[in-house]
């Protein structure tokens, strides 16, 4: 790649003349270099699931989580660069906290959601003309975009690099239920017509699956969830329900194990 874009890729504000933007490729592949991140929406929240590979024994477990709560009711799940991953972390928290001390209720992941909750709090108390103002604000600050945005300003500018991490944003609130965003392209699967408990084996699982033991180092597996078993609230899950999937995740990749050798 580096031989095709020589000369085109020695700023992010270049386009090749095929119209590629090669800093912005390199940074994809700090992240498809990276280990795995899953985020899933269900019916009744948002579960993540991170392959936090062990890059040294003098690593203590739980540290250089990938996992970051932004606000209570918001989790992030990182691939790619971890420095990077935290310092957008920051950005996504400093965002969400100055939504909630202009507005006084925690940041939308999706712009609807945030029109029905201004009109049903604010319709009591405010003029049409005052109304439409707030109304207007209101709708351009949900985190996804706010934080998408900013990310997006780091590939304009020569002066800059892009951010070498893509990551998924989940939310849970009453009005909207689950939802969940990703910030630069890549692939998302959800399941609509499952349990949040149901939910964390499957994400467990995949990550097994997806782990090469002869070609990967050894790992950590990072859950979260939000959503209804959560009140609304993001949280790592519990040990006794982790250690519950880690263990469906093992047993369940024997079997194909198993199976595979039978077919053999």
């Amino acid at each position: 790649m580096s031989s095709i874009g020589t000369g085109y890729d020695l700023s992010a504000s270049t386009f090749s003349p095929d119209g590629r933007v090669f800093q912005v490729e390199y940074a994809m592949k700090a992240v498809e270099n990276s280990s795995t991140a899953i985020g899933i929406r269900c019916k009744d929240g948002v579960v993540f699931g991170v392959e936090k590979l062990v890059l040294s024994k003098l690593y203590e477990e739980g540290s250089n989580k990938r996992i970051f709560n932004i606000d209570r009711h918001v989790g992030m799940a990182v691939a790619g660069l971890l420095a990077d991953a935290r310092s957008l972390s920051e950005v996504a928290r400093e965002e969400a906290s100055n939504f909630r001390s202009n507005y006084g209720h925690d940041i939308p992941l999706k712009v609807d959601g945030s029109m029905r909750l201004e009109h049903k709090r604010m319709n009591k108390h405010l003029c049409g003309v005052l109304y439409v103002m707030f109304f207007l604000t209101v709708s351009k600050q949900h985190l996804a975009d706010r934080v998408a945005m900013y990310v997006h300003a780091y590939t304009l500018y020569s002066a800059v690099r892009p951010f070498g991490c893509s990551f998924i944003l989940g939310s849970h609130d009453e009005d909207d239920g689950p939802q969940l965003y990703m910030v630069d392209p890549s692939g998302i699967a959800y399941m609509k017509e499952m349990t949040c408990r149901e939910l964390v084996k499957e994400v467990a699982k995949i990550i097994y699956i997806v782990h090469d033991e002869v070609k990967d180092k050894a790992f950590e597996l990072e859950l979260s969830w939000v959503g209804e078993v959560t009140k609304g609230r993001h949280e790592l899950v519990p040990k006794d329900i982790k250690e519950e999937a880690e263990k469906y995740a093992k047993e369940s990749l024997e079997e194909e194990d198993d199976s595979d050798e039978d077919n053999m």
